[in-house]
């Protein structure tokens, strides 16, 4: 009878320490990028969500304060004038329609504001704005939160010239995400410690540079497109945004005239 012979299988050890350390690399990787992407969506959560919802209660605060203000009796004005010198000649704006000779209103003077200081409220029905107004256009002291800016060197409200504003579309309340959809005849009123000023919408420029300071000027031009704007003088209203939404290439700008004073 023959033998049956056994064969003894063979086992091959692979090198097993350099499959551990490729998939312990993967596995980095992979928490790498899931850390990655949560802190991303952290970021951008905050700055679509938590910056709106911060600014937009801040700015409601900010006019419940002023509107608080306003129904107080005004302050007693300081003395400005010392016996034997010259009276004060500090700069004051007009905040109301000039000239006397025509007829028309006799101008409100007021101290101008301070910078940063919210004096005014905005309103926009079409869009259901309501939102403070400060001086200057500083993102951290006006813009960032949620307020409607001032150019410095613009007219003041219901002055001759133009009263021209600034505000963010995008994050931080982002007050004039919708003023591309104002049209010709909507209504844009202004609220002081004084009156209240309306301004009818006018004029639309949908994209321009955001060098065109001819958009702000005491005759609103745009220099860009020279054919879009104003020839004669007068009382008005320029809102300024960036355009696209969630860039800041171009400037949109929307222009009204004053239309309506009514004293508080």
């Amino acid at each position: 009878m023959r033998a049956v012979r056994e064969r003894i299988p063979v086992v091959v050890q692979r090198n097993s320490r350099g499959r551990r350390a490729a998939v312990r690399g993967l596995w980095t990787s992979a928490e790498v990028v899931v850390t990655l992407g949560v802190v991303l969506l952290l970021l951008v959560a905050h700055q679509l969500w938590w910056t709106n919802r911060q600014a937009r209660a801040g700015a409601a605060h900010t006019v419940q304060a002023l509107q608080r203000d306003w129904a107080e009796p005004p302050p007693e004005p300081s003395p400005s004038v010392v016996p034997g010198e010259p009276a004060d000649d500090s700069p004051a704006v007009s905040t109301g329609e000039e000239g006397e000779a025509d007829g028309t209103a006799p101008a409100v003077t007021a101290t101008a504001p301070r910078r940063s200081q919210a004096y005014a409220v905005i309103r926009i029905p079409r869009i259901g704005l309501t939102a403070p107004v400060a001086q200057g256009i500083s993102r951290s002291g006006v813009l960032d939160k949620g307020y409607v800016g001032h150019y410095p060197g613009t007219a003041q409200p219901g002055a001759s010239g133009n009263f021209a504003l600034a505000a963010h579309r995008n994050t931080h309340g982002e007050p004039f995400r919708y003023i591309n959809r104002l049209r010709r005849g909507d209504r844009v009123t202004v609220e002081t410690r004084d009156a209240v000023y309306t301004y009818t919408v006018d004029k639309t420029l949908p994209q321009t540079g955001a060098g065109d300071g001819g958009v702000v000027a005491a005759v609103p031009r745009s220099n860009v497109k020279p054919y879009i704007g104003y020839r004669a003088a007068g009382s008005y209203v320029t809102l300024t945004t960036c355009t696209p939404e969630f860039t800041s290439r171009y400037r949109l700008v929307v222009w009204g005239k004053l239309t309506g004073v009514r004293e508080r």
